[in-house]
């Protein structure tokens, strides 16, 4: 049996690594095996690149350095530990995944949409998850929330970039209404809730269709 692939989404301070355990601890209580793991990171490689990528010192990078490093960084991922995990049945929750690259360095730096479904292609070799929750928060609650200790290069980037970013991600949802629940970021037992309840609606088509 394979398992099947979950992402969260959405701007910073949205709550997806709270309500990334939320799910881990409801889905191991209905008995599935589950990696919860994260974007960009996952890896002893990735996990380095991530450090270069968040890094505020490398304030010079240019946009495709940006996106040809996350892509590195998540091919590395998936060979290593997603597709791995979903061979052995696992469910996986990933905090971001490729809607993330669509988000920041397509509507956020305004890199061209075809060339990063390019560089995605290659670096996910067509695998998308079967679900996301995308939490949406409001841009400026989101930063203050995520930058309550020191702030990485993408949180320091101006206002305007961030509100882009929450753009992008609504529009993904318009694009994907099949995979992408959006879900309003706000009390966070009621957002477990909703996302539970969404989660149980899809196990449950999911088995149908088995």
């Amino acid at each position: 049996m394979t398992g099947f692939f979950i992402t969260l989404e959405g701007p910073e301070g949205a709550g997806k690594t709270t309500q990334a355990n939320h799910l881990i601890h409801y889905l191991q209580e209905k008995g599935f095996s589950v990696l919860l793991t994260r974007e960009p990171g996952g890896t002893a490689i990735s996990d380095k690149i991530r450090s270069l990528l968040l890094d505020p010192a490398n304030g010079k990078m240019v946009e495709k350095t940006e996106i040809l490093l996350y892509a590195a960084a998540r091919a590395q991922h998936l060979q290593e530990r997603i597709l791995p995990a979903l061979a052995e049945g696992k469910v996986v929750i990933c905090d971001r995944f490729a809607d993330s690259t669509f988000a920041y360095q397509g509507y956020g730096r305004g890199l061209d949409v075809h060339m990063i479904e390019t560089v995605n292609d290659v670096a996910t070799e067509g695998i998308s998850p079967d679900l996301t929750f995308l939490l949406m928060v409001d841009v400026e609650e989101g930063l203050t929330r995520a930058t309550r200790e020191e702030a990485d290069r993408l949180e320091q980037e101006q206002m305007a970039f961030h509100h882009r970013v929450a753009c992008g991600y609504q529009a993904l949802a318009q694009q994907f209404p099949e995979r992408i629940v959006t879900i309003g970021a706000g009390n966070i037992e009621e957002v477990r809730q909703e996302m539970i309840d969404m989660l149980d609606k899809f196990l449950t088509r999911r088995k149908g269709s088995s």
